[in-house]
């Protein structure tokens, strides 16, 4: 358990300083990957290695929390159940996969998820995991109840969460993050991924959309 570090659910509690921390050593992953050592983060942040240690544990900690904090940037807004209409849903669903691509795409995210995978199965820690438990199964987590909240409006129609949501997650990701890992230098501007997100939402609306909702999607 993280010491003064709250879990993803709670990022925002995060004080400016530790945020400035968690900045610091995504940074350092851009530029050394697999050589992040907590004294590298502390003389980056101008912080004593105790202070690291005091918030975050230990090496594994500071690495939790860094990918918190990255995941953390992927916003879902909150929704009344009993007030959703379809606009509120689009809109949702537009801004959670907007700012998904923007984090995926980002330098941190490929150099965050490049050392994670080199680790996975090699035994060296649990970064694989780490950020399999943060990233991807924290934003179903987060997103799940907006779709459940949708079903129970009448918007939407599928029989489990999670598969409406892998579905989702595809639309939206397709290959863009594993031609981002192997070096392809795609053109993510603000417009572009703007469109991939608004074109996502609408496929996944035509798919699950309920039949005898309320429709204009």
């Amino acid at each position: 358990m993280l010491q003064g570090v709250p879990d993803i659910e709670n990022s925002e509690a995060l004080t400016e300083r530790q945020q400035a921390v968690l900045d610091a050593a995504l940074r350092l992953l851009v530029e050394e990957g697999d050589h992040l050592t907590m004294t590298a983060v502390a003389r980056r942040a101008s912080c004593s290695k105790e202070t690291l240690y005091k918030w975050f544990g230990d090496r594994d900690g500071l690495l939790t929390a860094t990918v918190q904090w990255q995941a953390s940037k992927v916003r879902v807004a909150s929704v009344d159940g009993k007030g959703l209409d379809l606009a509120s849903l689009t809109a949702s669903l537009e801004r959670f996969a907007s700012d998904w691509l923007k984090v995926i795409s980002s330098d941190t995210s490929i150099a965050l998820n490049r050392v994670a995978v080199g680790h996975a199965g090699s035994g060296k820690d649990n970064l694989g995991a780490v950020v399999l438990e943060n990233g991807r199964f924290a934003l179903a987590k987060r997103l799940k109840p907006v779709l459940e909240a949708g079903r129970h409006a009448g918007l939407l129609e599928f029989a489990d969460a999670e598969t409406a949501f892998r579905t989702f997650f595809g639309l939206v990701g397709r290959d863009v993050q594993i031609r981002l890992l192997l070096g392809d230098r795609l053109e993510l501007t603000e417009a572009a991924i703007g469109g991939d997100a608004i074109r996502a939402t609408h496929q996944f609306l035509a798919l699950f959309g309920a039949k005898n909702g309320p429709q204009g999607f």
